[in-house]
């Protein structure tokens, strides 16, 4: 069995990936922001919801009023959404040797704060959910747009902002062009350091995992303090001869986000220099277009909302040759709305 813990661009899928296949077309992306908008294929949806359809979309998911199944909705100003990555590489962030090898989003979290009551919602997204995504060549040319694994997405760029914000406008367009205010990508190879400098984080194992190299032997059902070399493990390992591993593999990245929020929050609250410390233990790994501890500082004294980790829904299916997660737009539709909307009375 091969287990998938190292990035190999020659391993990773390319059946969408048709830059092994242009020739002399060469698409020349000089348009502005708001005009790639306008060209945005919508998924189809239900006659009873108005999603935003027009060249403002983004725009129109915080202002003006919503009609969704005979109740009317406007965007809840206090929320605030961050994407959090983890992307494939154990090396520090470096900048890619062309624009093709940047890094997969293994691993990728949509958190939204709502300042007015002070929660949090995660909703977690399969790696493989299938949505536009731009492409390029090494040289970075031939830019088109394919639909393909989101996970893709950031390995076309630099591996560093341009990368980053890449996964931004995808995710954003997956979840109908939602605001995203900030991003956090976290190399891989952060992970020991990340986990060691809250002092470990407990989870009930939720399946048997070993790497005897790295001294990890973690049983089903058994509760324990995950270490950094474990965390790391129990994060980042599947077996890809399992169908579907990557949605066990998330249901162990929930379980996991969890507990170090609930963990982080007793050991940062209150305390500036904890942060600073988490900070310096994973800058060399991290990406970020916030200020990281100004950010964690105060999402440590959010709470977790009731109901708070939601997964984007939808269905695994075997591809051609590799596997492709369907989303539920309909069930997605709905949970943004539960999210990041609130109901005008």
């Amino acid at each position: 069995m091969r287990d998938e813990l190292d990035f190999d661009p020659e391993e990773r899928p390319q059946k969408r990936m048709p830059i092994l296949i242009l020739s002399t077309v060469i698409v020349v992306m000089l348009v502005i922001t708001a005009a790639i908008a306008l060209q945005k294929p919508r998924r189809a949806v239900s006659e009873n919801k108005t999603p935003a359809a027009s060249e403002n979309q983004q725009e129109k998911w915080q202002e003006g009023v919503i009609r969704y199944q005979g109740k009317s909705y406007k965007y809840n100003s206090n929320i605030r959404a961050y994407l959090f990555m983890g992307v494939d590489k154990d090396e520090p962030v470096e900048t890619a040797k062309d624009n093709i090898s940047g890094g997969q989003s293994d691993a990728m979290f949509l958190v939204a704060t709502n300042s007015a009551d002070e929660t949090i919602s995660v909703i977690t997204i399969n790696r493989n959910a299938m949505t536009k995504i731009e492409i390029c060549d090494e040289q970075g040319l031939n830019k088109t747009e394919v639909m393909s694994q989101i996970c893709l997405q950031h390995g076309y760029g630099d591996g560093k902002h341009y990368s980053c914000s890449k996964s931004v406008d995808a995710v954003s367009y997956l979840f109908y062009n939602i605001p995203i205010s900030g991003y956090l990508a976290l190399n891989m190879g952060g992970i020991p350091g990340l986990n060691d400098s809250i002092g470990g984080v407990e989870v009930t194992v939720l399946q048997d995992l070993s790497w005897p190299d790295k001294g990890v032997d973690l049983h089903e059902g058994e509760t324990v303090t995950l270490n950094g070399q474990e965390a790391y493990t129990y994060l980042r390992k599947r077996d890809t001869n399992v169908f579907d591993s990557a949605s066990d593999r998330l249901r162990r990245q929930e379980q996991y986000i969890t507990s170090f929020m609930a963990k982080a929050k007793t050991a940062i609250a209150g305390n500036a220099d904890k942060a600073l410390g988490i900070y310096n233990s994973i800058s060399e790994y991290l990406v970020t277009d916030v200020d990281f501890v100004t950010l964690i500082s105060e999402l440590v004294t959010y709470d977790l909302a009731e109901d708070g980790v939601h997964t984007v829904p939808g269905e695994t299916v075997m591809g051609d040759e590799f596997e492709e997660f369907y989303v539920d737009d309909d069930a997605l539709y709905e949970l943004i709305i539960q999210i990041f909307y609130e109901e005008v009375k």
